[in-house]
């Protein structure tokens, strides 16, 4: 972790930077020309990767000169190839000169939540497809078992993908001895670095700082630059490179994409429902929808309230199994549905809540809703959502920045975005922190976040009486219930089918996350919403954010799959009503069938002979 000084290096990003500028406006830079092996080159072709991004494009060469690195990038910037290629470069180049045989992992690349160790995992795999150098990647959870443990570290792996709390437990139970760790361990990465703090991992942090060499290259990633930022940076790193590209810097157009536009809708507590209802059901916004909201009775409070409407949704929230979570993001990225309700992570009023419901609830119940959230849960950073064109902040976050990660959602990789706050009298303060924020010198607020212009009064209280009735009849059992209900379902799907899912992939398809939740029957007039209660200028607008998502491309959804082992049924299918007959009781068909099949029988009998009376 030796080099220059820091001032000298601070100067050279400086440089750096001005090249970067240039670059950018100059040329784009191809992935070919950073000097990386070329197994790497050929999977990136294979992804269609050819041009690397400002952050890779700085990123990689520094890396490969083995220096410390501490990079600022905002969402869907390309941060993790940034860290993944150069890293396994480096691996390659020592299995070819056979230094990369040692008694422990090579690699720790930390993240702070499982979701993004998923994620990482996945990226990292694709890399290795060309690979002829055989490469050993795994990934830990804390909810191993020991044993599961020992086993995917024997080898041991070249790279671990991981949380802290993970490394920290390993370490304890000695798993994996502290000095091998001392021996082998070449490059630390701590992805997202900005949350490993906030997540509680400070004590993991502090006892591995001990373990890691003095030779060891270090590597921090983050969204934003803070405090914690700065603190790890102290612990780990020595005389760190720090980049701070132009794409990244403080202004609304490095935190928050420019293509992304920024709403709010005025509205009280109680009526957040109901607007959520109007620009769901009258179709203002465009799909996918990511629906941020702060509890997980919330969460399922609108879901069973968007059900009663023929809206269908799903929940992801810390108490499902790993496996149910990620199912569940592949679905919505594969646009098996269109609308998600998302638990913000970073909440810390959630445990709160429930610690104080616990204890105003009767000792004598049985039924009492267990509470059991994964501490490494964490879907507001770090995770790549696929194609969302709206994110709707239902409930808004504590702070500006919790803002600026949940918008991140939307508008990434060059792509379009929309983002709709809903905001109630008591959530005035923190809409004023985030216009500050996002104020810049060259532009006017109004250009920021605006109100949002294609929902009217009118159009909302059409729908009012509709909204009020529905979201009276959502009882406070109804979400335990639901949330019962739905935790039971995933816990099946997660582990007693796991095995077979491995074996027959393809019926992942019947396991679907947005089935109804409410026992109750729905109304069926509540599905579609009558002509005279639309707003003619509400429904212009509904008509034009149509013709947009049809211009887009993304107008007809994905074609809906025929379930293995149902015959798909062609032609007309009759009414039975229609062929019910009241006078015998029996339908005309089957009296039909009877004719058809019993009719020699009838004419003989017609032709018999009547007897002499």
């Amino acid at each position: 972790m030796g080099g220059l000084p820091e001032e000298k290096l601070t100067a050279l990003g400086e440089e750096q930077r001005k090249e970067g500028d240039g670059l950018e406006e100059e040329q784009d830079v191809s992935f070919d020309t950073l000097g990386l092996d070329e197994q790497l080159s050929r999977a990136l072709r294979k992804q269609s990767i050819t041009v690397a991004t400002p952050i890779q494009r700085e990123a990689i060469p520094l890396i490969l000169e083995g220096k410390d690195v501490v990079a600022r990038a905002k969402t869907g910037s390309g941060k993790t190839l940034a860290y993944l290629l150069p890293m396994f470069h480096a691996l390659l180049k020592l299995c070819s000169e056979k230094h990369a045989t040692k008694a422990s992992p090579n690699v720790f690349v930390l993240v702070p939540t499982r979701e993004l160790c998923q994620q990482v995992y996945q990226e990292a795999s694709s890399l290795l497809e060309f690979c002829t150098e055989k490469l050993k990647l795994v990934q830990l959870t804390a909810s191993m078992p020991p044993r599961e443990m020992r086993t995917s570290l024997a080898g041991p792996p070249n790279i671990v993908v991981t949380t802290p709390a993970c490394i920290s437990t390993c370490i304890s139970k000695g798993i994996l001895k502290a000095s091998l760790i001392k021996d082998s361990l070449s490059m630390l990465i701590l992805d997202e670095a900005d949350l490993l703090l906030s997540y509680g991992y400070e004590k993991d942090l502090k006892a591995l700082t001990p373990h890691i060499p003095r030779s060891c290259q270090c590597i921090l990633m983050s969204a934003t630059s803070s405090t914690d930022v700065e603190t790890l940076k102290k612990l780990l790193l020595h005389n760190p490179v720090t980049l701070t590209l132009s794409e990244v810097g403080s202004s609304k157009d490095e935190i928050i994409p420019s293509s992304v536009q920024q709403f709010w809708i005025s509205c009280s507590a109680l009526d957040k429902q109901l607007y959520m209802l109007a620009l769901l059901k009258l179709e203002l916004l465009q799909k996918k929808v990511l629906i941020f909201v702060n509890t997980i009775d919330m969460a399922f409070r609108i879901r069973l309230f968007l059900e009663k409407f023929g809206i269908k949704s799903a929940v992801l929230n810390a108490e499902l199994p790993q496996n149910s979570r990620i199912h569940i993001l592949e679905e919505f990225n594969a646009g098996l549905f269109d609308y998600l309700i998302a638990t913000d992570d970073s909440h810390s009023k959630e445990k709160e809540q429930m610690n104080k419901e616990n204890k105003s609830k009767s000792r004598n119940s049985r039924r009492r809703l267990k509470q059991n959230l994964d501490s490494e849960f964490g879907v507001v950073r770090g995770i790549d959502f696929k194609n969302v064109y709206t994110v709707v902040n239902f409930d808004m976050p504590q702070t500006a920045a919790g803002y600026v990660h949940r918008v991140g959602r939307t508008g990434r990789a060059h792509n379009t975005g929309t983002s709709v706050s809903l905001i109630s009298p008591e959530e005035e303060e923190i809409l004023e922190e985030i216009k500050s924020m996002l104020e810049a010198d060259k532009k006017e607020l109004s250009e920021i976040i605006a109100p949002f212009p294609l929902l009217n009064k009118n159009a909302v209280e059409s729908l009012r009486y509709r909204a009020q009735d529905v979201a009276r009849s959502v009882t406070s059992r109804d979400v335990q219930d639901a949330r019962r209900q739905d935790l039971k379902n995933e816990i099946l799907n997660s582990q007693k089918l796991k095995a077979h899912f491995v074996e027959n992939p393809r019926d992942l398809d019947l396991l679907k996350h947005d089935k109804l939740l409410s026992s109750k029957v729905i109304p069926a007039h509540l599905k579609e919403i009558p002509e005279y209660l639309v707003d003619p200028t509400t429904k212009e607008a509904s008509q034009i954010v149509k013709l947009t998502r049809a211009a887009m491309g993304i107008d007809n959804g994905p074609k809906k799959k025929h379930r293995p082992g149902f015959r798909k049924i062609s032609g007309k299918t009759s009414d039975p009503l229609r062929t019910f007959s009241a006078e015998s009781g029996k339908s005309r068909r089957s009296g039909k069938r009877r004719k058809e099949g019993g009719g020699d029988e009838s004419r003989h009998k017609k032709r018999r002979p009547k007897q002499a009376s």
